[in-house]
């Protein structure tokens, strides 16, 4: 039974620190387009990241003459969607546990929605003409230093075979011909990771759905009334009133009120080099490649090769945000982290600065489910990815859209079927919970950063 709605103020509006590399690296993006004025339409969706603008691509599929409106806080592409290491990943990827996996009947199942995601996606890319660098089915790389590390690469390899998923070993020879770093002496490549330029395909799919949606961009919302069996939904300018609104806001959901202290707000870190030079560039192996760590707690690297440098990013880090904030001087010891990272694998590149350095806002469950399905009525939420917002936001925007026009879908029951999010201990215990937590995973994890 849904219970009745009040009018929610939202003054938490979301801070992102740091200038996105992904974006800066880009050509301008047009004046963005504002909500100044009164609208009607069917369906609102706030938040234009990978669920927003997948749900919206999939209510313009399902109901191709409705009227739908998107509104995003900032600009396009500057947000969380923005921030990430652009990794689509199809198979299992829990990043609460020591190696990724759960059980193998989850794992499959995982497995077959991921892809639902990814062929979602791929169609979008190729429908928009985004170009390759934006999203390309290429395959990642799960890279290990130590021995323990080499070892959670060995027992992943066994539960791929158990799923019936290919995969290649690289011995240390070829982790250094693929990086040109010695520093890995193991990996293990899986085919089915679509490595995405995150800015590029969020610009293209919001530029793309503009002749079926309606996108305005720097345009919160701070307030959302429901009256007459109408949402309304307030900007600083405007408002947009629908019957039905998709929150596809991620962990800022509990902004306007919704599950309340059952998320665990994080924030992750990268930085990205400066272009280098033709000689520099040799050094870092082939074009270009992705690595996620065997072990979750540690350094995630990826080198892109493009018309606007060949460039490094570096991600590591993680600290616990109940504000979902992050100071610029906590930003620069991240960004401090990650050169030793950097220099750890490309000694004879020291000199080389990180051009950018961001936070990202990051949202989990105590139990690893997403906030999924109508919270009122009319009123559906998208949130809640879990650390796997491009495969995991992707599917949730798709399957929010499939509930709030044609139901139960299998899509929305795969959802619908999880467990809701376990709340938090009581605070102080819920932050010194989590930190104990996530400073010893970077302290087993301390050989990989």
């Amino acid at each position: 039974m849904h219970r009745m709605k009040v009018l929610t103020r939202v003054n938490n509006l979301p801070i992102d620190t740091g200038v996105t590399g992904w974006n800066a690296i880009l050509e301008e993006q047009a004046p963005a387009i504002i909500l100044e004025e009164s609208q009607q339409c069917d369906f609102l969706i706030i938040g234009a990241g990978f669920a927003g603008l997948s749900a919206a691509r999939r209510l313009s599929q399902l109901k191709p003459g409705a009227r739908i409106i998107v509104l995003e806080a900032k600009r396009i592409a500057e947000g969380p969607a923005g921030r990430n290491s652009g990794f689509m990943i199809d198979l299992p990827h829990d990043l609460s546990s020591n190696d990724y996996l759960t059980t193998q009947e989850n794992d499959q199942k995982q497995i077959t929605l991921n892809r639902q995601a990814i062929a979602f996606a791929q169609d979008a890319a190729k429908e928009y003409i985004l170009p390759k660098e934006a999203f390309n089915i290429c395959g990642k790389i799960n890279g290990a230093a130590g021995e323990k590390a080499t070892q959670h690469n060995f027992d992943y390899a066994k539960h791929l075979e158990a799923l019936g998923e290919p995969y290649k070993m690289l011995d240390a020879q070829g982790m250094k011909k693929l990086t040109g770093s010695s520093f890995y002496q193991s990996g293990i490549y899986t085919p089915g990771t679509a490595m995405v330029q995150p800015a590029i395909y969020i610009r293209g799919v919001s530029s793309g759905l503009g002749n079926k949606v309606s996108i305005f961009s720097n345009s919160p919302v701070v307030a959302l009334d429901k009256q007459n069996n109408q949402w309304i939904a307030k900007t600083h300018k405007g408002s947009v009133t629908a019957p039905k609104v998709i929150l596809a806001t991620n962990g800022h959901i509990e902004s306007f009120g919704y599950f309340k202290r059952r998320f665990v707000h994080v924030i992750l870190y990268a930085s990205m080099s400066r272009a280098l030079n033709q000689a520099e560039a040799d050094l870092t192996g082939i074009e270009n490649w992705g690595i996620t760590p065997s072990d979750p707690a540690a350094t995630t690297m990826r080198k892109i090769s493009c018309s606007r440098g060949t460039r490094i990013i570096t991600r590591n880090r993680i600290s616990y945000a109940p504000d979902m904030k992050v100071s610029e001087v906590l930003l620069q010891q991240m960004e401090r982290t990650h050169v030793k990272s950097f220099t750890k694998r490309y000694p004879d590149l020291s000199h080389v600065k990180q051009e950018y350095t961001w936070a990202g806002r990051l949202c989990l469950s105590r139990n690893g489910v997403s906030a999924f399905g109508e919270v009122e009525q009319g009123l559906y939420s998208a949130c809640c990815q879990n650390g796997l917002g491009l495969a995991r936001g992707t599917l949730s925007g798709m399957a929010i859209a499939e509930l709030a026009v044609e139901g139960e879908t299998e899509l929305a029951k795969a959802f619908l079927a999880e467990d809701k999010p376990q709340k938090l201990p009581p605070a102080p215990l819920d932050t010194i919970g989590a930190n104990a937590f996530m400073r010893w995973s970077e302290f087993k994890a301390r050989k990989e950063l």
